[in-house]
């Protein structure tokens, strides 16, 4: 359904990355919707007034410390005592603070709340915006590598467990699921990342989807 199943370590060269995420004539939002539930609010309803809160993640990359030194993608399970979507996994970040930049609110977050050092990655690029109607925030990703695994050190307040997603694991077939779940009294459709008994799903998954598709692109 998404794509081709893998079971090798991904050894994507950085440079590849780099084209990747400059490429041209790609159909992002086509790539969000690949893992978007459905039904799903797209844009931000005009009764709502005023503006979204801007917000952005950190899709950061690093290399795995086992022999094939796999790029591997941090994600976090959220506590259950953050303000919006308690328990779920999702990418390092947060709500932008004022005068902040995407890039910059993207780093002081994944500082704040895995210890990763700004001065310790690069970043490469942005991904698409993207609106969440629950939490009516409108969130930049921004993609960033770091040449050695951080030191990660979870914040109990907000991080409940650390993944380490291999983007072989990112690109295999057998990793998506699609379910059907009553969210908010309407049963949708949910396309869903599995990886060590998590479900990744939502704005993650449509996030994941979107730098996924790039990379088969450029493979």
């Amino acid at each position: 359904m998404w794509g081709k199943p893998t079971s090798q370590p991904f050894n994507l060269p950085l440079q590849s990355i780099r084209h990747a995420m400059a490429l041209s004539e790609f159909d992002a939002k086509s790539a969000q919707r690949l893992m978007s539930p459905r039904p799903r609010v797209t844009r931000r309803p005009a009764t709502r007034g005023g503006s979204p809160r801007c917000g952005s993640v950190l899709l950061l990359l690093f290399p795995s410390e086992n022999a094939t030194g796999e790029l591997s993608i941090v994600l976090t399970k959220r506590s259950d005592t953050v303000a919006d979507h308690k328990g779920q996994v999702s990418l390092p970040g947060g709500a932008c603070e004022p005068g902040e930049t995407y890039e910059e609110a993207a780093l002081r977050e994944a500082n704040e709340e895995l210890a990763i050092q700004p001065t310790a990655v690069n970043v490469i690029g942005h991904l698409t915006l993207l609106y969440i109607f629950p939490s009516d925030f409108e969130v930049c990703p921004v993609v960033a590598h770091a040449p050695r695994r951080p030191p990660f050190k979870p914040n109990p307040e907000e991080v409940a467990e650390v993944l380490e997603m291999p983007l072989t694991a990112l690109l295999d077939e057998t990793t998506k699921v699609m379910e059907t779940w009553n969210i908010r009294g309407v049963d949708r459709d949910v396309p869903i990342y599995r990886f060590n008994g998590h479900s990744i799903w939502g704005a993650t998954a449509m996030v994941l989807s979107e730098f996924e598709q790039r990379l088969r692109q450029v493979t």
